[in-house]
């Protein structure tokens, strides 16, 4: 993609920064704690006249959230700026991906659209503002100076956060069904990539993974029966993780049948792992989508216990896709 450089404006493209997944827990006044939406992960750039909504990746969904965009470019302030948060959706008190899914991939919704699934950005951070790179700043300076940059009306929302409270905030939040939380280290730049600088506490398990195939569906089903998923190993190899057949309404069986039978393949993507025991009425298709799926535990074989489907995930490519293995990284660490 080709960006425009120069300038007192932000620069065209900043990778964001992405929180490391943990199984330690703890509390330190070195740490602040958000609550962790599931939602789809959006830096805004303003510059000049423009405002541009981009995912992790580096795709413009502006016209997917055009109320965003333009309740961005009606409260600044005269300052370009660069920022970073999340685009959610809600059910009830709860944010669900699966419901967002419904405007992701829309280019200029209708009006029903929008108020059928209307979305809010929370922003949690400042890459850029003033006509300076924000990025070396502490966390807590930053947080400081987007509370300044705009006023926070919906759908724009600031993220708060607890300080130092980590362990009782995380039964909190799962309690209250949410996701999990971010902690993040209250002094630290802000970092383009992977880091153990953000962390991600996770109320249950869930990640990406790629889908290699599916299966025919059975007696009243429509669509597919099930997703054959994976995700690549230090090698490169493609590694079969278990299959999902839960967590699809018709509408998702049949749209995602299309998708996928638009890029069947004759031979299996997967290289390594448990394979089906059997192929009959499996269709293998080229490793191009990513999926959300959450699931109790990995078995010792390697694949999903009770895993379901929470959506697609068209801000990631499959060749990130990894098996994420959470890491001691706490302030102890």
């Amino acid at each position: 993609m080709s960006h425009k450089q120069g300038g007192a404006g932000p620069p065209a493209w900043l990778e964001p920064e992405l929180a490391t997944l943990t199984r330690d827990r703890f509390s330190d006044p070195a740490w602040i704690f958000e609550r962790k939406l599931d939602g789809e992960r959006c830096l805004a750039f303003a510059d000049g006249g423009d405002v541009r909504l981009m995912t992790r990746n580096d795709h413009d969904i502006t016209g997917t959230f055009p109320e965003i965009a333009e309740a961005l470019a009606a409260q600044r302030r005269g300052d370009d700026f660069a920022v970073d948060g999340e685009i959610v959706a809600f059910d009830k008190d709860q944010t669900k991906f699966g419901l967002l899914q419904r405007r992701l991939g829309v280019i200029h919704p209708s009006a029903g659209l929008l108020a059928e699934v209307p979305a809010y950005y929370y922003l949690f951070d400042v890459l850029w503002a003033g006509g300076r790179d924000a990025r070396p700043l502490p966390l807590l300076e930053r947080k400081k100076i987007l509370r300044g940059l705009l006023s926070f009306t919906d759908p724009l929302r600031f993220t708060e956060h607890r300080d130092a409270d980590g362990e009782a905030y995380y039964s909190e939040a799962c309690g209250k069904g949410w996701e999990g939380l971010i902690a993040k280290r209250a002094d630290a730049p802000y970092r383009g990539g992977r880091t153990k600088d953000w962390l991600k506490f996770k109320c249950e398990s869930g990640q990406e993974f790629v889908i290699g195939g599916f299966t025919d569906p059975q007696r009243s089903r429509i669509g597919f029966g099930a997703l054959l998923l994976g995700y690549y190993d230090p090698d490169g190899r493609l590694v079969y993780a278990g299959k999902v057949g839960t967590g699809f309404d018709n509408q998702m069986l049949r749209s995602l049948h299309d998708r996928l039978a638009a890029i069947e393949r004759p031979g299996r993507a997967f290289e390594a792992g448990p394979l089906p025991r059997s192929e009959s009425g499996v269709h293998w298709v080229e490793p191009r989508l990513v999926g959300e799926v959450g699931f109790s535990e990995w078995t010792t074989a390697g694949e999903l216990r009770h895993p379901r489907f929470q959506g697609l995930r068209d801000d990631k490519d499959p060749r990130e896709v990894v098996r994420e293995t959470p890491s001691s990284a706490g302030p102890g660490s």
